[in-house]
């Protein structure tokens, strides 16, 4: 069945004798209770029954004790077509009980079926199926690559089971039979669209080029139609999804397994955006449990077309047949789609299949790779000279810090990549399969954002040396083509010789970065001589702009190709790459160890980790991820892959800021002490935040973090009061420091925490979406602030002394909560008149992030005694800063020296004062505003589509949205954020949760975000929240 509403009809089914279509007296509440009379009759079995969507046949669900479907065909059905489905069902529940499809529920008399009267006295035959859970693939989301490769394993399980499986109704001549498509192609008059026309047109003749091989191929009973509608899938936010049934047997018949395939691809790819992977996934599925042969594989392209083609010629006849049913044809929109938007590379594509099977890229692959591995250090040498005790230098991601801006590498990058030739060292080597940052043209990239993925991975291997230098064939060759790419890091001049074994199987290398005046009196079919120089090392302003070096590539085949090789690729893509173009060490006499890089690993890394780490030293994500490089608001993994960093807030001006690293480096060579001694970075330092500040807050102590930062505000309060108790706000967070612990609720309030000291007092973060007080109380904030009366009641009642009031400015760790606006500056005052000191911890929200706003007080209209600055600050430096009153400092220096071995360090001030003086000069406070606005905008949209999203709330880029799986009772949807963030991860963008229920989504990037960063959080996230959506629907 090629669409939901196009069902198989007898003009294309010669089982059926005759359509009766349904009348009303079908569907009124009598015929159900008919057929339930028929149930209890016929199997004993008492249920009720809601009738389901049927077009010819009536189909009941029946509901009770006793579940399944009870299917009454249509008049004068065939019974030898059904006792055919029935027959194979038992079949593959006999012996398959993995495999998940229906089993036949014998009637009373041990029969699978049933011949019955119906309600006007015509024969009805009736049979009972078991009901299978999940919910159709057309409607579960997400589909994935895992998902799908499940299905193909169901499917190959299936298809294995059923060959052996006989039955005389198999022998079918029926419309849907893929094996014998080419009917339509004298029906394509009836495609009205000129260009539709021609697609089927060259569909149809593809296919009739493979239709005589088709038929030589493995044979048996198929399923034929697993459609998306007829693929039933479970899964849960928690749990993998997985196909729970196979169902409906209508169009099974006696046909090529591999046509059994082919429909369920053509679905499978329908809405994919990557249609090649989702069909690597079912076949590699299918082929772990069924064999596949190359054979087969080459053929599956085709034959997903010819069934899509099918399916719109039979769709559009039925919409002759129903004119008023405007359905019909709409349903053809997915099919058109695809085969107008995916123009995928076949013969490419019939390799990438092999490779997923274990199978050799090529028929002649392993042999070839057998030859080359007999006639290692047999060649001739490509640079005249022998490269066995050649450096090998490493350009890779984890190595290599060029380029700064992984997405722009400058002119100067190229020219001095890896160093500079030197003759006495000889030429040196870049590896084989080394990811590397290099490639930043847009050429490299494979999708709309930064984030997208991006080939990186050298399928090559490079040899450095002089420009001029002469290259030689390392074996007898033919020139296959030569040109000049002149565009900027492009190969200048490149050469491709074709080469045979002794067998004469044919294979290929290629030859990047030449002079092209050096190949320019070479042609095509020209064959050269085993060392023959042919070409010269081009230099810069020859060779697209690169330090002087050859690239030297093998392939196995140019099938899907031709002449157009990437010399670089997708890790996600590699073991294709790797399989058409390996390692071509043996072409220089070198061993692939010598050549092939060696990544990093992450599975070992994370070994090591849980070996010498704590256990409660944790990792973000269900899979954890690897970074080596950084840039701006972006990661890339040990691979290269880039991911968009929505939820770090260290980083604050970006990732690897070159005017940090300057000034890091600067200082390091020059002195690095402490506050002991005289330098002028340390005033200069306190001079640019002292300016950002109201002019009361006038004495700065540099620490080396935030947590530090408030530990020794905990003691300026009580060296000024006299006083040790504190108030704050219930899931605040201030450090990891004993002291820093014990005001944080967060910590000593959660699982194994030491508790709640006597000396603190809590009170309710001033959160107007899930508090007591909502943001429709126009009393909020000075309810929400009279609550400190009862905690400054408690101290006195213990006999306690109040020192202060200390509160992340904007409750972070407490669900990114904005406050009330008035809330801060009334605690402050009913803290200030019981003798205590206000205490701000400005961690993650100072220093423009807000957009609107400098520091998150200012937007609350209150002046603090002491605010708390850490983790932006320093960009990535360790770096604490406290700026109080001088009467507060003064009380505090009545006490012992205070000093911080590496707070102030000359280093740390500069880094600050740079990483200030940044925020002004590139305006990203300014940025921080609008990237903000633009993202609170979109993701208020999304909320007026998605029921998850309670609340979007935040400033600038101090974002939360708090998901609820009910908006009315605020059920905090726990489970669907650490869904959606790990979703997101896998989709390259990093967030992170919060919240007492861990129900947030917390997004505060970088201020460098720009628009098409936000865009793309929008995109995503939409998708992923319509997945939660989708898996917990019934």
């Amino acid at each position: 069945m090629p669409f939901r509403g196009c069902c198989t009809s007898a003009f294309f089914d010669q089982q059926c004798l005759q359509v009766t279509t349904i009348t009303p007296l079908d569907r009124d509440v009598a015929m159900t209770a008919y057929w339930t009379k028929v149930l209890k009759d016929i199997w004993d079995i008492d249920a009720s029954l809601t009738q389901l969507d049927g077009e010819y046949d009536l189909n009941f669900l029946l509901t009770g004790e006793r579940q399944g479907v009870l299917k009454v065909m249509r008049a004068d059905c065939d019974s030898s077509f059904i006792d055919m489905q029935c027959r194979a069902f038992k079949h593959l529940s006999d012996n398959a009980p993995a495999v998940p499809v229906p089993s036949v529920l014998a009637t009373t008399a041990g029969e699978l079926y049933s011949t019955v009267s119906g309600p006007e006295g015509e024969s009805r035959i009736v049979w009972l199926l078991e009901k299978m859970p999940g919910k159709t693939y057309a409607k579960f989301l997400p589909q994935s690559l895992d998902l799908i490769y499940h299905l193909g394993q169901s499917v190959g399980a299936m298809d294995k089971v059923l060959q052996d499986f006989e039955h005389p109704s198999l022998q079918r001549q029926f419309k849907w039979d893929l094996s014998t498509a080419q009917w339509i192609k004298d029906e394509l008059s009836v495609i009205s669209q000129a260009n539709k026309r021609e697609i089927i047109a060259d569909i149809v003749d593809q296919y009739q080029k493979i239709q005589p091989n088709l038929l030589q191929l493995p044979q048996g009973a198929i399923h034929n139609d697993v459609n998306d509608y007829n693929i039933l899938v479970s899964g849960s936010l928690t749990e993998a999804a997985r196909v729970t049934g196979l169902i409906d047997l209508g169009d099974m018949c006696a046909g090529p397994r591999i046509c059994n395939l082919a429909i369920t691809a053509a679905y499978v790819v329908l809405g994919q955006d990557q249609p090649e992977q989702a069909l690597e996934s079912l076949v590699m599925g299918y082929h772990s449990e069924y064999l596949l042969t190359a054979a087969e594989l080459e053929m599956l392209w085709p034959l997903l077309r010819m069934r899509l083609a099918v399916s719109v010629v039979i769709s559009t006849l039925v919409s002759q047949e129903k004119p008023d049913d405007p359905y019909v044809l709409i349903s053809q929109g997915p099919a058109w789609q695809f085969l107008f938007d995916n123009k995928v590379n076949f013969e490419l594509l019939g390799s990438r299949l092999r490779v997923a099977c274990g199978l050799a890229v090529t028929d002649t692959a392993t042999e070839i790779s057998n030859w080359l591995e007999s006639e290692r250090g047999n060649f001739a040498a490509i640079l005249g000279c022998d490269l066995t005790n050649a450096a090998v230098r490493e350009l890779s991601v984890e190595a290599c810090a060029v380029p700064k801006n992984p997405f722009a590498m400058s002119a100067q990058e190229a020219l001095v990549l890896g160093g500079a030739y030197d003759p006495a060292e000889g030429v040196w080597l870049g590896y084989y399969n080394e990811p590397r940052l290099v490639y930043t043209d847009t050429a490299f990239s494979k999708g709309p954002y930064k984030a997208s993925n991006r080939r990186t991975v050298h399928i090559g291997v490079d040899a450095f040396a002089e420009a001029g230098r002469t290259v030689q064939t390392p074996l007898a060759a033919t020139v296959v083509c030569t040109e000049n790419r002149r565009a900027n890091l492009d190969y200048g001049g490149m050469v491709i010789l074709s080469h045979q074994t002794a067998a004469g199987d044919v294979f290929y290398t290629l030859y990047g970065h030449l002079d092209p005046e050096s190949i320019s009196n070479l042609s095509s079919g020209q064959t050269l001589q085993r060392g023959e120089s042919f070409a010269a090392l081009g230099g810069m302003h020859a060779n697209g702009g690169w330090n002087p070096h050859l690239h030297f590539q093998l392939a196995l085949t140019t099938k899907g190709i031709g002449e157009d090789w990437p010399g670089v690729a997708d890790p996600d893509e590699l073991a294709l790459w790797n399989a058409i173009c390996p390692n071509p060490a043996a072409l220089m006499n070198l061993s692939d160890a010598k050549t092939g890089y060696k990544p990093v690993a992450k599975a070992a890394v994370l070994a090591q980790r849980r070996a010498h780490f704590g256990d409660n030293v944790k990792l973000t994500y269900a899979d954890p991820v690897m970074f080596l490089r950084g840039w701006r608001h972006h990661l890339f993994d040990e691979w290269g892959r880039p991911y968009l960093d929505s939820y770090n807030n260290v980083p604050h001006v970006g990732h690897a800021h070159p005017r940090i690293q300057a000034v890091a480096a600067d200082q390091l060579q020059r002195i690095n002490s402490n506050t002991r001694y005289l330098h002028p970075a340390q005033t200069a330092f306190a001079e640019k935040v002292l300016s950002k500040l109201p002019k009361s807050l006038s004495v700065c102590f540099f620490v080396n973090s935030g947590t530090e930062a408030n530990e020794l505000a905990l003691r300026l309060a009580r060296a000024h009061t006299g006083g040790k108790d504190m108030v704050t706000p219930d899931h605040g967070y201030h450090g990891n420091t004993t002291g820093a612990i014990d005001i944080s609720a967060y910590k000593f309030n959660a699982k194994g925490g030491i508790g709640q000291a006597d000396w603190v007092q809590l009170v309710d973060v001033a959160d107007e979406y899930r508090g007591r007080f909502k943001a429709d109380d126009p009393q909020r904030a000075e309810k929400y602030a009279a609550l400190v009366d009862d905690a400054l009641a408690a101290i006195e009642a213990r006999g306690g002394k109040l020192a202060g009031f200390i509160a992340e400015t904007f409750p972070s760790v407490g669900g990114q909560i904005i406050p009330p606006q008035g809330y801060l500056a009334a605690v402050y005052k009913r803290i200030r008149a019981a003798g205590g000191v206000c205490i701000a911890d400005e961690v993650q929200t100072a220093l423009g992030r807000l957009g609107e706003y400098y520091f998150a007080f200012e937007q609350q209209q209150a002046l603090p005694d002491i605010v708390v600055m850490g983790k932006p600050i320093g960009n990535g430096q360790p770096i604490g800063v406290l700026v109080t009153t001088p009467e507060i400092a003064a009380s505090f220096a009545r006490g012992p020296e205070y000093f911080s071995t590496f707070g102030g360090s000359n280093l740390s001030c500069r880094v600050g004062t740079e990483v200030l003086q940044i925020v002004d000069d590139e305006e990203l406070m300014e940025n921080a505003r609008t990237m903000g606005n633009t993202l609170l905008n979109g993701l208020r949209q999304l909320q007026e589509k998605h029921q998850l999203i309670g609340d979007v709330r935040g400033y600038g880029l101090f974002i939360g949205l708090d998901l609820v799986t009910n908006r009315e009772t605020r059920e905090p949807a726990t489970a669907v954020a650490d869904y959606v963030k790990n979703r997101m991860r896998e989709n390259r963008i990093l967030m992170g949760t919060e919240g007492p229920a861990d129900n947030i989504l917390k997004i505060p990037p970088p201020l460098t975000i720009e628009e098409q960063d936000v865009q793309m959080i929008l995109t995503v996230l939409d998708q992923v929240l319509a997945e939660a959506e989708s898996l917990l629907a019934d």
